[in-house]
């Protein structure tokens, strides 16, 4: 039997009993100690898949205004924390994207999957400044200089945990001299779009542009942003 397994088990679980493929056990655990908000008790976690993310299954008593306290029951999706930014150029009012293959949007309607985006990833164990200088260079082969924090968003919140740092830098188009980027070796296959800001929100206007952080963060760029009507 496997680190962590006790006698009488009848169910080992990689990822709750023993190691999974990422050495992690005890994933379980997580929320039961909770205690921030005396409206809600967790009661049981339930691990239902531990792949490179987790999902869990939590029971909960929630105390309704009417002071009857429910039980409930949730399905998150943990994957960890992200963090993106918006690169645009201030003098040639340009913004730089990247277009790859998502399958999730490719099976729920997209037509080719071909996402266009801002640059973007997972935290893993940097905080989120260091993770979006990595992510910047990896997908877009720029190397971020000063960062503007502008906001820290939960994207889906009905069922997936993860919560992203927006950012947004300056870059010098002028220096760039390649139209790919990403990490081949970790199936990344990425073509960079730059494009002027009013191309940008037209693509958001026709349905082009169907990512939300993208959307987001253009719109965020013409109302309080570096292309302000009082900056163009």
């Amino acid at each position: 039997m496997g680190p962590g397994y006790a006698p009488g088990m009848t169910d080992p679980r990689a990822g709750r009993d023993v190691p999974d493929h990422r050495g992690r056990t005890g994933l379980d655990r997580t929320g039961r100690d909770l205690d921030r908000n005396p409206d809600v008790r967790v009661t049981d976690v339930e691990l239902l898949a531990a792949g490179w993310h987790v999902l869990r299954r939590t029971t909960l008593e929630y105390r309704a205004p009417s002071g009857r306290w429910e039980t409930q029951q949730r399905e998150t999706y943990d994957r960890g924390n992200g963090a993106t930014v918006l690169l645009y150029d201030p003098d040639r009012q340009t913004v730089l994207l990247t277009r790859q293959f998502r399958y999730p949007v490719y099976v729920n309607d997209h037509p080719d999957g071909m996402l266009i985006e801002t640059a973007a990833g997972l935290l893993d164990d940097d905080d989120p400044a260091t993770a979006i200088r990595r992510e910047a260079a990896e997908e877009t082969g720029v190397e971020v200089g000063e960062l503007e924090h502008v906001w820290d968003v939960y994207m889906s919140p009905g069922s997936v945990t993860e919560r992203i740092h927006f950012f947004a830098a300056a870059y010098d188009g002028s220096l760039r001299d390649f139209d790919r980027g990403g990490l081949a070796e970790e199936g990344e296959h990425i073509d960079l779009l730059e494009l002027d800001i009013d191309v940008a929100l037209d693509m958001v206007r026709d349905g082009r542009i169907q990512d939300a952080k993208t959307i987001m963060l253009l719109q965020w760029a013409v109302l309080d942003g570096p292309f302000t009507r009082s900056g163009r």
